[in-house]
């Protein structure tokens, strides 16, 4: 297998810190990703070598081991094991490997494994679990409000999953064998989905409660009457009490958010009144609040 210059891939140099590796990917997967290049089958190809190579490079253990074993950093452990295998039975496999760097470990794997990475020199060859791989998916904070399908496109990929209602923030999701491909037959890997939910330009989330604004004009909370607020799950009718202040909280029971994977749960909607006062008054209703006020 052909060495794979990852640092190359991205552009930066081998002591590129973690910040300057995630821009590059950032920089470079926004400009070969499928969706902006259909059909295009060399973006499809650096797109997936940029997903790959970012994996490794921005996992401090898996950047470690790729930096001392070069290509066959995967199998690492698997040739430190097997190597205290056989110091341990007495067996000798020529010169001990000195950590001479990628090339001196390759050559050394290969002398002990084949150049097939079969185990035995030409025995069966051993099979190896793929790659983990990491993705976001950006939602609404409506669009977290109800299960829903959602297509992405990971590695070149299309996957088409289902998100519960009531997903949170920065929550991170398995989706099993959707990772990269196995060796020799081996599993795939997993894909772990990060979910990012956008801010509500109206409601405020704090766990699976919902927080609202709602803005009175004078008349209704010194009077009482009723007023109409849209919740996520449609038309609500309240009635305002007389005498009511700015800044009074009522509590909505079950108006909140849907408690995740508990179907038929929802937290409460507490809105807060925020009164507004008149403005451009006519003079005869400057007259009244005078009037008014020396009552």
């Amino acid at each position: 297998m052909p060495f794979v210059d990852y640092y190359q891939i991205l552009g930066v140099d081998k002591t590129a810190d973690e910040k300057a590796i995630k821009n590059a990917y950032r920089k470079l997967a926004r400009k070969y990703h499928p969706d902006l290049n259909p059909n295009d089958k060399a973006a499809e190809k650096k797109f997936q070598e940029l997903n790959e190579a970012n994996e490794v490079l921005s996992d401090p253990e898996k950047r470690k081991k790729y930096d001392q074993y070069g290509k066959d950093w995967q199998y690492s452990e698997e040739f430190e094991k097997s190597r205290q295998s056989r110091r341990s039975s007495g067996q000798s496999q020529g010169q001990p490997f000195s950590g001479g760097g990628a090339d001196s470990f390759s050559d050394f794997f290969e002398s002990m494994f084949g150049s097939s990475s079969g185990f035995g020199g030409g025995g069966r060859q051993a099979k190896y679990r793929g790659q983990d791989y990491q993705a976001e998916l950006k939602l609404t904070l409506r669009e977290a409000y109800e299960t829903h399908k959602q297509t992405l496109t990971v590695n070149g990929r299309n996957i088409r999953i289902t998100v519960p209602a009531g997903i949170e923030n920065g929550q991170t999701i398995k989706i099993p064998g959707h990772g990269g491909k196995g060796t020799n037959g081996g599993p795939a890997g997993d894909l772990f989905l990060t979910f990012n939910i956008e801010p509500d330009e109206k409601f405020r989330r704090s766990g699976n409660d919902l927080h609202l604004k709602a803005d009175l004009d004078l008349y209704t909370p010194v009077l009482g009457g009723e007023f109409v607020i849209d919740t996520l799950s449609g038309k609500v009718k309240l009635t305002i009490k007389p005498e009511t202040q700015n800044g009074s909280v009522v509590r909505l029971k079950g108006k909140g958010f849907p408690v995740y994977k508990n179907e038929g749960s929802f937290g409460d909607l507490y809105v807060e009144f925020d009164i507004q006062i008149p403005t451009n008054l006519t003079e005869r209703q400057k007259e009244l609040f005078t009037e008014l006020s020396k009552s």
